[in-house]
């Protein structure tokens, strides 16, 4: 088929492809921008572009989910922490595992190096957990647990009744703060509470810190965490910024009740409370699940809009890059620490109540 336009203009409007010889010295954005064009590549590169081109700026929002073990796998420390600092990071939805492992650096228990091929009778006799290729003593479990018990019981009638997730995870932030200062900038929980950055967990029963809630339950010393209340919280974060003329962006780590809690929050403005609203802006997802299986980690942007998740008109802003979540947000992380300017904090923590306050005015008024 010949070109219907002048040859020297058929593919005016799609971007030239210009590799570059990779040298020594390159940096990681450097290495991204001259080699990774096609495929999962060119898609990877495009996501890292999204993010620090446009995801980071003064006006919009920028919500994270996390599934997966990643901070066992050291991402904590190694991205998490950083983008918090930078302030590229206003809030995140974690599954509650992350953040109890996140505990255990804090009680003197470090991570190790293991294989996937092993005999995992006998790490049980040896007393070590496996996480695919990561050993951990099995003592941290105890110490950790001891721990969380310990301070909510101490702290239980300080802490707002009923209380979202992110009350909790506030307080063992600031409780790291308090007793391990020498280490708190190797927290997530700690770096997280001091930038105001708050963190909710979609599931708080599916964790070993929601099984410790259980435990004092038995004790007659209940806890009443609603997660209703992490609903309103984070879908008033969305709100108040789109609100104000901003706009919103979800960063997708992973899949699973961490990514729809986190998408959710258009539907919930749109369709339950019937407040004006056309989706999020922006969507980078990193993921390993195809679309075919039916499996919400593999859902794309495009079926998103058909929930009201995300803006029809900003589907150019979406991008899906499969692969390794792993191997993939050190490289992002980087690209975006070297390709932006860090921003003020938003300190979203401090602003839960009134912007539950400000949703709940407006849905009664609308009402």
């Amino acid at each position: 088929m010949k070109c219907k336009k002048n040859k020297k203009n058929c593919l005016e409007g799609h971007v030239r492809q210009n590799p570059m010889p990779l040298v020594k010295g390159m940096t990681v954005d450097q290495v991204i921008d001259s080699s990774m064009f096609s495929f999962n590549a060119g898609a990877f590169r495009k996501a890292c572009e999204l993010f620090a081109n446009h995801c980071v700026r003064k006006n919009v929002r920028i919500g994270m989910s996390l599934a997966g073990a990643l901070v066992p796998a050291g991402i904590g420390r190694s991205c998490l922490i950083p983008l918090i600092k930078a302030g590229m990071i206003d809030w995140i939805v974690s599954t509650g595992a992350n953040l109890y492992h996140d505990l255990h650096y804090v009680l003197g228990h470090e991570f190790h190096e293991g294989r996937a091929s092993v005999d995992d009778e006998k790490l049980r006799e040896e007393g070590i957990i496996r996480i695919y290729d990561i050993y951990l003593s099995y003592d941290a479990l105890l110490d950790t647990d001891r721990f969380i018990r310990d301070l909510l019981r101490r702290e239980r009638a300080g802490i707002p009744q009923p209380c979202s997730s992110a009350d909790i995870h506030a307080l063992l932030g600031k409780e790291i703060i308090t007793i391990r200062p020498d280490v708190k900038d190797s927290s997530l929980l700690a770096v997280a509470y001091e930038a105001g950055v708050p963190i909710h967990t979609s599931s708080p029963a599916d964790s070993s810190i929601g099984m410790n809630i259980a435990a004092l339950m038995l004790d007659d010393e209940t806890i009443h965490m609603d997660t209703h209340q992490d609903i309103n919280e984070v879908t008033g974060y969305v709100y108040d910024i789109k609100k104000r003329g901003g706009k919103s962006a979800v960063l997708l780590i992973g899949g699973g009740s961490p990514k729809n809690f986190v998408l959710q929050t258009e539907p919930h403005i749109q369709e339950v409370l019937g407040l004006p609203e056309a989706g999020h802006d922006y969507f980078i997802q990193f993921t390993d699940a195809r679309p075919d299986t039916g499996g919400l980690s593999g859902a794309t942007p495009s079926e998103a809009v058909s929930w009201g998740k995300i803006d029809p008109a900003a589907l150019s802003g979406t991008v899906v890059s499969y692969g390794d979540c792993s191997l993939m947000l050190p490289f992002m992380t980087s690209y975006a620490l070297n390709r932006a300017k860090s921003r003020p904090l938003s300190r979203l923590s401090n602003k839960r109540g009134r912007l539950v306050k400000q949703l709940k005015e407006d849905f009664r008024s609308k009402r």
